[in-house]
């Protein structure tokens, strides 16, 4: 009984081997995104591999999510409704968060690829993105207007789900691509990189992209945002300019 005894305090005392998990590296085409002039949209390049120390655990598929959000900000959703022949506004609700823009690129369907728990508690999904904190008016159906957000920001290509855009190669490398439109919001934009099996997350890998004016854009929005009273009256002075320039060579045409 004590030899027994003795060889179980010894087992117990000698380390315990533990598979090492997975973790997903991941890098970005670039991370800093200039709007100009002649800025028509953008295309960012997301790769990455797994790394581990241990050969890959056969249960499940291995899946990756990737999401581009960008700054979110409050918005009042009105609806609109007929009444004694014209239109008029009669529910508000106000959405606390509401991302500009929102791209989620997959290797497999979402469903598969993220459970309901993780979404839930990662905020993945287009839906989870959009949060609703109280109506301003008597509305019965709140969702209604989350999903009226979404349905417009989808229209103009600001919302969007790409399933099996994620090409993974021998369960280790992976990349895609992330189209950038051109009516992009100024501000800081999260890249967030989920590795999964069967809907659970095993790693998560997240960086920043930045996206700013530059050049002669980026000194007009400093100005009418920093200074307005200079910038009314140089937009004046360019308008009165341009008029009497324009006034002028049509004078010059009729003489001639």
């Amino acid at each position: 009984m004590l030899r027994r005894t003795l060889a179980l305090l010894t087992l117990l005392a000698l380390p315990t081997q533990v598979s090492a998990g997975e973790e997903v590296i991941a890098g970005l085409s670039q991370n800093r995104v200039a709007i100009t002039a002649t800025f028509v949209g953008s295309e960012i390049l997301i790769f990455g591999a797994v790394k581990r120390e241990s050969p890959p655990p056969g249960t499940g598929d291995l899946n990756v999510v990737v999401v581009v959000e960008g700054p979110s900000h409050p918005v009042t959703v009105r609806r609109k409704e007929k009444r004694y022949g014209i239109w008029i506004n009669t529910d508000a609700v106000k959405v606390d968060q509401a991302p500009s823009f929102y791209a989620i690129a997959t290797s497999a369907p979402f469903e598969q690829a993220i459970s309901e728990t993780e979404d839930l508690r990662h905020h993945i999904s287009i839906p989870r993105s959009v949060r609703l904190v109280g109506e301003a008016g008597t509305a019965p159906d709140i969702e209604s207007f989350s999903q009226a957000v979404i349905r417009i920001r989808s229209a103009s290509g600001l919302y969007k789900l790409e399933e099996g855009a994620v090409e993974v190669q021998q369960d280790t490398l992976f990349n895609t691509s992330v189209t950038l439109p051109s009516n992009l919001t100024e501000g800081e934009y999260t890249a967030r990189i989920f590795l999964t099996r069967q809907g659970a997350i095993v790693s998560e890998f997240e960086t920043q992209i930045e996206v700013q004016k530059v050049g002669l854009e980026r000194w007009i929005f400093n100005l009418a945002h920093e200074r307005p009273l200079v910038y009314g009256i140089l937009s004046l002075v360019i308008a009165i300019a341009a008029g009497w320039t324009a006034s002028a060579a049509f004078r010059l045409l009729l003489r001639s």
